[in-house]
């Protein structure tokens, strides 16, 4: 087997986002581009010769190509051990699980996350450090620096590695080990619940749930857990078979693209539970009988309950939201008298706080949740967690959430996606919100008077980098918000995001539908941003 130095020309476009590198597939699939973004990353990093890396995906269409790619790179690169996911599969919070328990280098993860697969749809690659969790900005940008001056990159000569089943093979002096990646996974949370507990629940006749893996990732891993281990009966699991095209849904879990479990929890005998993942498992939503729980919600509500789990009944040392997830989780902390911490969006801005011990739980409003367990956001750990919280109350979901609101009060809060926007446009509208903020304190929108507008900075407590722009802010002195975004995870043009919240401590007040309680800011951030006349759209794309 020879090592093969390959000639090849930069590409312009590989600056990776705030979750790795998302193109769509046939760019992934141009001679040279994925080859030139692994060797960059490889380029990038001191002191990896002979050590572990891991390396898996989320099973959408190319993953399986680019994984014998990369294999006989890290091989041709000096690697010393490659632990791969049987069949390729392998889940972004069980990749995080295992470079850490296999004290590796980092790991590579192939997913596009919630956005659609197939040979038309995403593709993504996002490379996690050591801690296990995704590379921060100084290691990307050194990252897309070396993919501009990029000229050649290296390669083993070899036959490609059966990646079917569990087996140890050799690539040059590298060696390859194709896992189980459930089982660690299954371990680590074992650790963390009360399965006996959770199992009790499970098997007790008068407790149902419904889980959708989205025909994603989480399908091998919530069979394993709930119908084999936990006693949840045949079937709980639905969407359970990775498919390279996610049967030709949005692997993305909301109230939209998850309409099939929606319709079962707001169905005629509805069970008790309902849970979706995303493509690569990291995210989650939570559905009680006919009732939706908001992610900003389920944040604080966790966060509230974990003295009821056993891995957290040592006490939390803080809890960390991105700035546009509801400050519901705010009101728990103060209440437990814990540090609370206000993130840009973006998991690795929690990976500073996770390992200085600064915070234990950590979440987003787009469906992800997660502690110190590992280094990223964790969709079934979020669905353990409920388990053992309904477990240990012996209450409905709806019954906890509507408890938790009379406790601590209820923040109504809403996003408001417009998706695949023209990008000029979409650049345009935040630009004219920054040239309004001098004039807006002060100023009467409706029955709301603006108490500060600003462009949300952030500067790290741990190590004093600062990250800026990342987010318009409208804040009213009632503690009213509007907050826009332009997300950086999809591929096709750019995703505004609006985000609402209004706290409302009165328990008579607390059971609206959020868009009634909401609708005059909603109309506010309309007519502000004038988002119909920049984006051309009636309505969202999605609404959470």
């Amino acid at each position: 087997m020879n090592i093969l130095t390959v000639s090849t020309q930069s590409f312009s476009d590989q600056k990776p986002g705030t979750s790795g590198l998302r193109k769509a597939v046939s760019v992934f699939q141009q001679l040279h581009y994925l080859e030139n973004f692994i060797q960059s990353i490889f380029d990038t990093q001191d002191g990896y010769e002979g050590k572990t890396l891991v390396l898996g995906g989320d099973g959408r269409y190319y993953n399986r190509q680019a994984i014998q790619t990369i294999l006989k790179m890290a091989a041709a690169n000096g690697v010393g051990q490659v632990l791969v996911g049987c069949k390729g599969i392998l889940s972004t919070p069980a990749a995080s699980c295992m470079i850490r328990e296999n004290q590796a280098f980092g790991g590579i993860i192939l997913s596009a996350s919630h956005n659609p697969g197939g040979p038309k749809g995403d593709f993504g690659v996002k490379f996690n450090i050591s801690n296990g969790g995704p590379a921060p900005a100084d290691v990307t940008e050194a990252i897309f620096a070396r993919s501009q001056t990029i000229d050649t990159y290296k390669q083993l000569e070899a036959a490609d590695v059966n990646l079917d089943s569990p087996g140890s093979f050799k690539l040059g002096s590298m060696t390859v080990e194709v896992i189980d990646s459930v089982k660690p996974y299954m371990k680590l949370m074992e650790s963390l619940f009360d399965f006996d507990q959770i199992h009790q629940l499970l098997t007790s006749g008068t407790f149902r749930m419904c889980i959708d893996s989205m025909h994603a990732v989480t399908g091998p891993y919530a069979r394993a857990m709930f119908e084999q281990r936990l006693g949840a009966p045949a079937g709980t699991v639905i969407a359970g078979e990775p498919l390279e095209d996610f049967g030709g849904g949005h692997p993305d879990p909301n109230l939209v693209y998850a309409h099939e479990l929606v319709e079962i929890l707001f169905g005629d005998n509805a069970p008790d539970l309902g849970a979706a993942s995303d493509g690569d498992g990291d995210r989650n939503m939570i559905l009680g009988n006919h009732f939706f729980v908001n992610p900003s919600d389920s944040l604080a509500i966790i966060t509230a309950n974990a003295h009821l789990v056993p891995g957290y009944k040592q006490g939390l040392a803080g809890v960390a939201r991105s700035m546009p997830t509801s400050q519901a989780a705010d009101r728990v902390a103060k209440h437990l008298g814990i540090g609370c911490y206000e993130t840009p969006t973006g998991w690795k801005f929690f990976g500073n706080l996770l390992d200085a011990g600064k915070v234990t739980l950590c979440g987003e409003e787009s469906f992800g949740t997660g502690s110190n367990h590992i280094r990223e956001k964790d969709g079934l750990w979020a669905v353990l967690f409920w388990l053992n919280i309904i477990a240990a109350r012996s209450e409905s979901i709806e019954q906890i959430a509507t408890s938790h609101w009379q406790t601590y009060g209820r923040n109504y809060y809403s996003r408001r996606d417009y998706e695949a926007v023209e990008s000029d446009r979409a650049h345009e509208l935040m630009d004219r919100l920054r040239s309004a903020f001098p004039e807006m304190p002060g100023k009467k929108l409706g029955s709301y008077e603006v108490e500060y507008s600003d462009d949300f900075s952030y500067t790290d407590p741990v190590d004093g980098s600062v990250a800026e722009s990342q987010g318009v802010r409208i804040g009213f002195t009632d503690g009213s918000r509007i907050v826009f975004r332009l997300s950086g995870t999809g591929t096709k043009g750019a995703t505004l995001r609006v985000y609402l919240e209004s706290y409302e401590p009165d328990g008579a007040k607390q059971n609206l539908d959020p868009q009634i309680a909401l609708a005059d800011l909603i109309q506010i951030a309309d007519e502000v941003a004038q988002i119909k006349t920049f984006t051309g759209r009636d309505k969202p794309t999605v609404i959470t």
